[in-house]
């Protein structure tokens, strides 16, 4: 029997799909982990390592001939003594006919878990924000992807930093009070019950400085909550990430293209009243068909499986799990 391994190396949490090339899946594993711009290296290649080893638990490592890692960042891996390490784990896993993996971007592999189309769009917005032009399952341009300094609109951050803007303009007086403030200060620990207003911004600012700034993603969730309560400010800031984000989408594509836009991350999921609008305003903008994606794993397996076995092989679904 010939195998074929993808794993969807995350910054929470990896995944990994062994498939055979008829496209069923003979074995899967987790762990944590295992980006290295989100873990220390020794850590992340052995959560990856730990995954990949449980879903091989079953199968001869001599069978593999061919495995994908989709990770984001994955550019990390071109620094020498990173990739050394990660080397070291991989050598150890036994895959004598293919020793180091093929690494596409997290998106790519999210875009080929979602749709069997070659070609498309892939718009991601967790902590970040991206958008990509997807031809023949390789990424071959982006929109946006800056960073949270220089971009990353409608993205995790941008929420978090607008609930948080939100919140000091309630302080200074220049908007009405709102729940999304209430809920940002709360979440911060501070009381604007203790020395008024004026000291509450400040101390706002010094718990926000005080972090990674990164960090103001974790503001995102209140902005969906405040929107379902009704609040007027949640209300404008989902309103415009949706704008932002589907302008960034449609940025990728060309003039009357008709291929898949696959979403991809927390601020596009199904709950998400971001997610929500975006689909509704891609659907009105192409006649494309708008999906939604959370297996990278199902996405790099059929990658590898591809590579290995040639154009036909079989797609692989989460139902053909032995």
């Amino acid at each position: 029997m010939s195998l074929a391994v993808g794993v969807d190396a995350g910054g929470t949490s990896t995944r990994a799909w062994v498939v055979d090339a008829a496209g069923h899946v003979v074995g899967t594993g987790t762990a944590g982990g295992a980006n290295p711009n989100s873990h220390p290296p020794e850590s992340a290649a052995k959560a990856m390592t730990e995954a990949i080893s449980t879903a091989m638990a079953s199968s001869d490592p001599s069978e593999v001939r061919a495995w994908v890692i989709g990770m984001a960042g994955r550019s990390k891996l071109t620094d020498p003594a990173i990739a050394a390490v990660f080397e070291r784990e991989w050598d150890a896993l036994g895959f004598e006919h293919v020793r180091r993996p093929t690494l596409v971007s997290d998106a790519v592999a999210a875009f080929v878990s979602a749709t069997a189309e070659p070609d498309g769009t892939v718009l991601v917005a967790g902590t970040g924000s991206i958008a990509g032009r997807i031809r023949a399952r390789e990424m071959v341009s982006t929109v946006g992807g800056y960073g949270w300094l220089l971009g990353d609109e409608g993205s995790g951050f941008w929420l978090g930093r607008q609930a948080v803007r939100v919140a000091l303009d309630v302080l200074a007086g220049q908007r009405p009070p709102s729940r999304l403030a209430d809920a940002v200060l709360r979440q911060a620990g501070v009381d604007r019950r203790s020395g008024g207003d004026s000291d509450a911004a400040f101390r706002l600012i010094t718990a926000v400085n005080a972090e990674a700034p990164v960090n103001l993603a974790r503001y995102a969730p209140l902005v969906s909550a405040a929107h379902a309560e009704g609040d007027a400010a949640a209300v404008a800031i989902v309103d415009e990430a949706a704008t932002l984000l589907t302008e960034t989408a449609l940025a990728a594509r060309d003039e009357g293209e008709t291929t898949p836009v696959v979403l991809v991350g927390s601020v596009l999921g199904p709950t998400s009243p971001v997610g929500e609008r975006v689909r509704t305003a891609l659907r009105a903008a192409t006649s494309a068909p708008v999906l939604g994606s959370d297996n990278g794993a199902l996405g790099a397996a059929w990658l590898a499986a591809l590579d290995a076995f040639g154009p036909d092989a079989p797609r692989p679904t989460p139902g053909t799990v032995d």
